[in-house]
């Protein structure tokens, strides 16, 4: 792959000056921790006490205030930042929005961090109340907050942070699509990343500083165009994609840190699973001379902070009596990997429409496409929770049914299709209705095949269509969806009609049954 090919011969070029260097610095970062405050299970779900206890649980704040302070240990000068997206994911979230977030990074003493896509799922009054309550500085610098009087003059582009002796720039990054992932309200105009982070170097640069760090939640694609596009970028800090990069891991996404030209790009999955450790020495002129490091694995083997533990325990128990609630029974674990389901049918999106279609099908609906970017979690085998579905679908989305043309719906399953290069969330998983892709193809004319009950879809017919209010409304780019006829957003919780829909098959076998094809 490109990052593969642009790292040999820039890390050789890095490691030659490693002699000469005057000034190190350990950039510890998170990203995409999703309100992962307990231990996850290897399928990005809840895990259990007994589980958890025998050492096969991964993540959770306490072991993450652990590993901080190892690697701390480890150095005499480091940061911690995060990538962004620390709203969203799990109960914790729904019950608390973002004060737990705030508690628990002011405690594990982060420097600063990035706006996520997702710190504005709850508009910007909940991530204005957030950046109140925590000690660092929320950047974001490819946007025009001008007209959002809530954020304007509090949410800075970058900020200039000194460790060590020495000035480091940060820079904040966010999707430039944020305005159809997410509900910032239409005060905020979002703008191109390159530009955006030039425009920042250059000024941090007139301040004298030259030791600039991207902390960005904009995906490992977008990361690498930034780096490749901009000068004076030392380190993109990435998030968003949920990339792992790893020169150990065999599932790693490219190396750590990827070179684009001088700049070290980094990114460390998501949900806390790791802690993205990276060293790097610059020389006077502020010219990285060592780039080196590996995402550390918080799994089993990493102790528990006491203290987190319990305040995380005292936390969760408002949650309990919903989520420790058995709704179901899987007959096998339930595949929901965001990498698997953002580019294929997979068995989590099969699942979700089955049931959104089943909910509907006596109002004449006989079409359910569901999001990708809104299936969260696989679920393993045995009872199923309400906690483990709200895990999966977190984000109190409601059913949304409305009638659309066939000509529409093409061009709906095109715009899912779109982005699946880049893994993107809009990826359309299916019911009552089937389709093939070609991605090699121009965008806009990917799709073929369409088929409704058998039949080859009809251009002018108009179909009953069921997803979720944030599709409808126009959300991952289905803008096409907001004209539609009839529509009504406001029904049951997805949630919701996931756990019923399981309630009633007894032992749900997952499956896959070819509806979405390649070519």
């Amino acid at each position: 792959m490109l990052t593969r090919l642009l790292t040999g011969a820039a890390s050789l070029a890095l490691t030659a000056g490693i002699a000469s260097a005057d000034y190190s610095l350990t950039i510890l970062h998170t990203n995409d921790f999703h309100a992962r405050f307990e231990p996850i299970s290897k399928y990005d779900s809840g895990c259990s006490a007994e589980d958890n206890g025998e050492g096969k649980c991964f993540g959770g704040s306490a072991r993450l205030v652990t590993a901080l302070a190892d690697a701390r240990a480890r150095t005499n000068n480091s940061i911690l930042v995060d990538g962004g997206d620390q709203f969203q994911g799990t109960l914790f979230y729904t019950y608390y929005k973002g004060k737990l977030a705030a508690e628990m990074m002011n405690k594990m003493g982060y420097d600063a961090m990035t706006v996520g896509n997702h710190e504005f799922d709850d508009g910007p009054e909940v991530l204005r109340g957030f950046m109140d309550a925590v000690n660092f500085p929320v950047l974001m610098s490819n946007a025009d907050v001008s007209g959002e009087e809530l954020l304007v003059g509090k949410l800075a582009k970058s900020t200039v942070i000194e460790r060590g002796g020495e000035k480091l720039g940060l820079i904040g990054l966010t999707p430039q699509d944020t305005d159809e992932l997410a509900s910032p309200g239409p005060n905020i105009i979002f703008t191109d990343p390159v530009n955006a982070v030039q425009g920042e170097v250059d000024k941090l640069t007139e301040m004298g500083v030259n030791k600039i760090i991207v902390l960005s939640h904009s995906g490992y694609v977008v990361d690498q165009a930034v780096a490749a596009g901009t000068t004076g970028v030392d380190v993109i800090v990435g998030g968003h994609s949920n990339s792992l990069l790893s020169n150990t891991n065999e599932r790693a996404d490219g190396p750590y840190p990827t070179m684009v030209g001088t700049t070290a790009i980094v990114q460390a999955y998501a949900y806390g699973k790791f802690l993205g450790e990276l060293n790097v020495s610059f020389n006077d002129a502020g010219e990285i001379t060592e780039a080196k490091g590996e995402p550390l694995v918080i799994d089993g083997s990493v102790a528990e902070d006491s203290a987190t533990k319990a305040r995380i325990a005292e936390a969760a128990a408002p949650l309990e009596e919903v989520r420790n609630k058995v709704v179901a029974n899987a007959a096998d674990a339930i595949e929901g990997d965001r990498a698997i389901c953002r580019i294929q049918e997979c068995q989590m999106g099969n699942l979700v429409a089955d049931a959104m279609l089943a909910r509907v099908m006596d109002q004449g609906v006989e079409i359910a496409i569901a999001n990708s970017g809104g299936l969260r979690a696989s679920i393993d085998a045995g009872d199923v929770t309400m906690g483990e579905v709200l895990t999966v679908l977190p984000f109190q989305n409601t059913l949304s049914t409305f009638r659309v043309s066939g000509e529409v719906l093409v061009a709906a399953l095109e715009n899912g299709v779109s982005q699946v290069e880049e893994v993107k969330g809009r990826f359309p998983q299916v019911a009552g209705i089937s389709f093939s892709f070609d991605a090699s193809a121009k965008v806009g004319a990917r799709v073929s095949d369409v088929m409704v009950g058998g039949a080859a879809i009809d251009a002018a017919k108009v179909y009953g269509v069921v997803s979720n209010n944030y599709v409808r409304n126009g959300g991952d780019g289905y803008k096409m969806f907001r004209d539609a006829q009839d529509a009504y957003d406001f029904g049951p919780d997805v949630a919701d009609v996931l756990a019923e829909y399981l309630a009633a098959q007894g032992p749900y076998g997952p499956y896959l049954d070819g509806r979405i094809t390649t070519k």
